[in-house]
């Protein structure tokens, strides 16, 4: 897949759905929002804050608001495209230009109530997580090794999650092993265990 790097090249790249995304950015952009790409898809900003994004897909093209919890939806028109995943972000999904075309005006109104919040800093605050649980298998190799303790403690909260979750997610004791095995020498290289994909 070719990179995309304008969003004239982005709609020429989802031919299906080219009206209507010609439609939806013609909403946004009266808005006053900075178009730019990001993710190879468009998305509007607001002083650098993400306020929108759109989006073609298979079966539908959406409009993202990236504080969409925080607006009134009182015709009901978003969706939360990742259920238990995603606390602020919500899509509105349209099948043709001509659906888009017939609701521009509560389009944009959604579109200037999104803009508002972002000039007034408004933002859905993320879910406090819950202490890291080491799993037993962890804590033994911890306590029997101060160099691996006091590396495992420099960790970021994130990658202590991630090893803690990697070893409790195997169901059988030597399967827990194995992972233990695999992931001691990368915590003593004070490495991420999901580093290489990010």
């Amino acid at each position: 897949m070719k990179k995309i790097n304008t969003v004239e090249a982005y709609i020429l790249n989802h031919e299906n759905w080219k009206d209507g995304l010609i439609l939806l950015r013609e909403i946004i952009l009266g808005s006053g929002l900075e178009e730019t790409i990001k993710w190879g898809a468009p998305a509007y900003t607001w002083k650098g804050k993400n306020v929108i994004g759109l989006g073609a897909f298979k079966n539908h093209l959406a409009i993202w608001f990236f504080q969409g919890a925080l607006l009134r939806d009182t015709q009901k028109k978003l969706v939360n495209a990742q259920e238990g995943t995603t606390r602020a972000l919500r899509q509105w999904r349209f099948t043709s230009a001509g659906e888009i075309s017939g609701q521009a005006e509560l389009i944009a109104q959604y579109v200037t109530e999104a803009l508002r919040n972002a000039k007034e800093n408004k933002k859905v605050r993320p879910a406090k997580k819950k202490p890291v649980k080491i799993p037993a298998e962890l804590q033994k190799h911890l306590d029997a090794s101060t160099e691996l303790n006091d590396t495992f403690s420099r960790l970021s909260e994130a990658c202590k999650r991630e090893y803690a979750e990697y070893i409790s997610g195997a169901k059988r004791p030597e399967t827990r092993e194995r992972r233990m095995d695999k992931i001691i020498p990368m915590i003593l290289e004070k490495k991420g265990l999901n580093d290489k994909y990010k």
